[in-house]
């Protein structure tokens, strides 16, 4: 019976001496370790029967071949990218050989002096085979699987700005024009009524119309900045200088762009990075200063946002803010950018977004496809 499964194993034997072949099959007879052992004893005769490699489980091969060497076997089917057991059953050949073959990847090696061990060195390397591929399968399916992720993430992204822009847009329209209506409609009452009372209260009407109106103005700016028609500095610019009048924190921008117009996706995307930074220093960082700098300097977009604050270990940023940096780190992605974060507790944190510019461009033209 096989001990390593229910069907027989399919061995490849590439020897060039029948009585050693013969002496092979004999032990693995012996260890009741049921094989179908296909010989092959010249270099063509193993690539041709290897053309189908899972017609086969493992490979044993001798060293000293007819005008070739196991290890030229080997070298070939590293070559095919072949991926099976491969055991040298060989006469004596050296410990700097075995050691050498080993280091090239060989399975193991088995005198033929001593075949009583071959059962367990296969039945090894075949167990160490089957663990590498399962490990192989599922980095592969959590790769295709992180893929996936990031594409289900650009897709949700870009659902959710366009979503916002329909939202700012029917704000503006319909709000907004409503808002607009009353508002001229309190001015001509009051032009004329001449109660004070009623005088009164349409000023306090035509305040909170007012209110309403910044507010939707407010709203519309938050859910898609009508300031990036006019290019990310400009958003910039009003973005650091809104954000220092309304929390009194001293907020600076520096840098330039030589990109008078950046693909709309990477704009959108640095200056959300820019928001939900101003946002967590705001919220964690204790901080009093803020400095955003700005570059695409080697169609490298770089930009840094950097605070004074408390800075935070590895361990708070899991908990604080793990949310808000996961998203600024996937949003990066979805334009082909990535996102560092240098930080230590009480030296402030510095936020880096990074986008090759080239890269956000092939991003854009695969999505118009």
């Amino acid at each position: 019976m096989n001990v390593l499964g229910l069907a027989p194993l399919r061995l490849l034997h590439l020897e060039d001496n029948p009585v050693d072949h013969g002496l092979l099959r004999r032990a693995l007879r012996r260890a009741e370790l049921e094989a179908e052992v296909t010989l092959v004893e010249t270099l063509a005769a193993f690539q041709q029967a290897l053309a189908d490699p899972a017609a086969f489980d493992a490979v044993l091969a001798d060293y000293h071949l007819a005008g070739f060497s196991g290890l030229d076997a080997w070298a070939w089917m590293r070559q095919q990218g072949i991926e099976l057991p491969f055991i040298l059953v060989s006469g004596a050949i050296g410990e700097a050989t075995v050691a050498d073959a080993m280091v090239r990847g060989v399975s193991d090696y088995v005198d033929k002096q001593h075949l009583g061990r071959l059962p367990h060195v296969l039945q090894r390397a075949l167990e160490l085979h089957a663990t590498r591929r399962r490990e192989a399968e599922a980095a592969r399916a959590l790769t295709e699987s992180r893929q996936r992720l990031l594409e289900l993430t650009e897709h949700l992204q870009t659902s959710i700005d366009r979503e916002r822009a329909d939202i700012a847009r029917e704000i503006h329209d319909d709000i907004g024009g409503a808002l607009a209506a009353v508002k001229l409609d309190l001015a001509w009452l009051q032009r004329r009524l001449s109660d004070a009372e009623e005088l009164a209260h349409v000023a306090s009407a035509l305040a909170m119309v007012e209110q309403a109106l910044g507010a939707s103005q407010r709203i519309m700016r938050n859910l898609r900045p009508a300031v990036l028609d006019q290019g990310l500095m400009a958003a910039l610019q009003w973005l650091t200088r809104t954000f220092a009048e309304r929390t009194g924190l001293e907020v600076t921008l520096h840098g330039a762009l030589r990109s008078a117009a950046l693909p709309a996706r990477v704009e959108m995307a640095a200056y959300r990075t820019v928001q939900e930074a101003l946002t967590n220093v705001l919220k964690h960082a204790q901080a009093s200063r803020v400095r955003v700098e700005v570059s695409d300097l080697e169609e490298h977009l770089t930009i840094e946002i950097a605070d004074d604050g408390r800075g935070a270990a590895p361990e708070e940023l899991r908990k604080e803010r793990s949310f808000g940096l996961l998203g600024l780190r996937e949003r990066a992605q979805s334009v082909g950018g990535w996102l560092d974060i240098v930080t230590a507790p009480g030296q402030g944190m510095t936020l880096i977004l990074s986008v090759p510019l080239s890269e956000a461009a092939r991003h854009a033209a695969v999505e118009e496809e």
